[in-house]
């Protein structure tokens, strides 16, 4: 019998903070965490940088070797088994971690290294290896469950956690910490994303650059960051007397199996419906999306005429944002983020708005929350969009705790 799966801890670090709750705020308010990056050997670029202190949660001595990427991760994870209310996960809890890139800070200096003195670190390959992180939260946590690593681009820390709550639904394992993580905040990555042509333009306002949905949109912002969630079968959560947050009522995932990195609205299509399908509930019965959003030309308009064709005469009735306009784009990490900004919606009763968009994209057919304070004390479903490059698409659904 499949188990239903509560989401009972949340761990960020985060361009907005790492208090879960703070950092909603910041969002609901419409605050941009997207600064101008101006580095040596790159061009000067919005992003939203994640403050952190790696010294709260490493020695120097254990720091040798440890990407960015694996610090974060290892922070948001023992922030959400904290959050849980558990001092100690079982042994036997899984770890499922999505990431992009993987150690960008890493492959960087490897790289930089190799070309001044013809020498490369030695503890390089450790470092950069995508399934650093999630090795490193196992063994923060002490963990001898599964460990597992997803890098499927921006759709990574979503099916992580789609992964994670099938696991814990039929009975694999009892607990589950999942997420991801994303910093490849570094001169090369910067660069090779300026040469897919992608990134917004620098505006005299950074802050503004990322505007989804909007006529004038100018392409997406690089963020970085982790998030983290504890999930839990929801009687054992009950039985222990956890603050649940919200329930994990499903997910769907599709491949457009079209371009790499053009979006396929049809693919969308197939993973909102298996969602849907997957929760039992009906596009009725969601009142929220948290978009995928870039801020592309295409992509916005693509994932607007999938919204259209799932909810039909319904669409008016979904309230839409994209709060990839004050946080960026965490690449392996926005799913997670944003499932996170999607719990906290259902749990606090109010939806972060779609900031920067003074003049609605005529194409994109959606209602949008487009000032802050949007409160919703009726939501009782939303859902997260991730779409990737390569074409897999993500929707992961929740619905309030009861």
């Amino acid at each position: 019998m499949k188990r239903r799966i509560a989401i009972t801890g949340i761990g960020l670090v985060s361009p907005h903070g790492n208090n879960p709750m703070d950092v909603f705020d910041a969002l609901l308010a419409g605050r941009s965490a997207v600064t101008l990056w101006e580095a040596d050997n790159a061009p000067a670029t919005p992003v939203a940088r994640a403050p952190f202190d790696a010294s709260r949660w490493f020695t120097r001595l254990q720091l040798a070797g440890v990407d960015r990427v694996s610090q974060i991760a290892v922070a948001a994870a023992q922030m959400a088994r904290d959050d849980s209310g558990m001092s100690v996960l079982d042994a036997s809890t899984g770890v499922y971690v999505g990431t992009g890139m993987g150690g960008a800070a890493a492959v960087e200096e490897s790289f930089r290294s190799h070309y001044e003195s013809g020498r490369v670190p030695p503890l390089s390959v450790p470092a950069f290896m995508p399934n650093a992180p999630a090795a490193h939260v196992a063994m923060r946590e002490k963990l001898h469950g599964p460990v597992y690593t997803y890098s499927v681009a921006c759709a990574s820390s979503a099916i992580a956690l789609a992964e994670a709550a099938k696991a814990i639904a039929y009975g694999e394992i009892d607990c589950a910490i999942a997420g991801g993580a994303e910093a490849l905040l570094v001169p090369g990555a910067i660069r090779a994303w300026h040469a897919l042509q992608t990134l917004a333009r620098v505006d005299d306002e950074p802050s503004r650059a990322c505007r989804p949905f909007s006529s004038d949109r100018t392409g997406l912002v690089l963020g970085e960051g982790a998030g983290f969630v504890v999930l839990e079968p929801y009687d054992d959560a009950l039985a222990r007397g956890a603050r649940i947050y919200a329930e994990f009522a499903g997910s769907g995932v599709s491949c457009d199996a079209n371009h790499l990195t053009k979006p396929d609205a049809g693919g969308q299509v197939k993973a909102m419906t298996k969602a849907l399908l997957n929760s039992g509930l009906t596009p009725r019965d969601i009142g929220y999306c948290n978009a995928h959003g870039t801020a592309t030309r295409i992509g916005d308009v693509v994932e607007c005429t999938a919204l259209e064709r799932v909810w039909g005469d319904t669409i008016g009735s979904l309230a839409v944002s994209s709060t990839k306009s004050m946080h960026g784009h965490l690449l392996g990490a926005a799913g997670a983020l944003e499932a996170i900004v999607t719990v906290l919606a259902i749990y606090r009763g109010a939806i972060p708005p779609n900031m920067h968009c003074e003049q609605q994209d005529p194409d994109c057919k959606v209602t949008l929350v487009r000032h802050p304070g949007h409160v919703a004390p009726a939501l009782h479903a939303a859902i997260s969009n991730s779409f990737a490059f390569g074409g897999t698409n993500t929707t992961l659904v929740f619905k309030r705790a009861a």
